[in-house]
């Protein structure tokens, strides 16, 4: 990529990143789309991330939490659940990409959302969504029946 074109996909995060930041309610699926495109279909190996919100569903954070290899990345509830307490959130959107291009979930995609949603039970917080970035293409897990 050019200087001109890494600066032009640097302010359109900084645009997209003010629209989906702290205090704006996200309500639906397409309401993160965007922004997931624009901040992890880049990356060449696997980076799990998620949402913190709060009870009207508002953001209070987005997170980075673990990177992994070209196929896969190690992911860690306890970690979730330290962050989740941090930030006092009441809800999570988990995100993460596939950097093979393929957006359909796999198995251990379908496991560890299940179970990140029965940790959060234990602690009162909502799973809404599990996002897959990969290209062009996302995947609501939620749309899918997943989560």
């Amino acid at each position: 990529m050019s200087p001109d074109e890494q600066a032009i996909v640097q302010q359109a995060k900084r645009i997209l990143a003010r629209q989906v930041w702290k205090g704006r309610k996200l309500l639906s699926p397409h309401d993160v789309r965007d922004y997931l495109l624009l901040r992890l279909a880049h990356y060449e190996r696997e980076v799990f991330g998620m949402f913190l919100l709060d009870n009207q569903h508002r953001v209070l954070a987005f997170h980075e939490l673990f990177q992994g290899t070209l196929s896969q990345t190690m992911v860690y509830p306890r970690e979730i659940i330290k962050a989740t307490i941090q930030h006092n959130a009441a809800a999570l959107i988990l995100v993460h990409n596939h950097p093979s291009h393929v957006a359909s979930p796999s198995d251990a995609d379908k496991q560890i959302t299940q179970k990140i949603k029965l940790a959060m039970e234990l602690m009162d917080v909502r799973v809404l969504d599990h996002f897959i970035v990969a290209g062009d293409q996302t995947v609501s897990m939620a749309e899918l029946g997943l989560v």
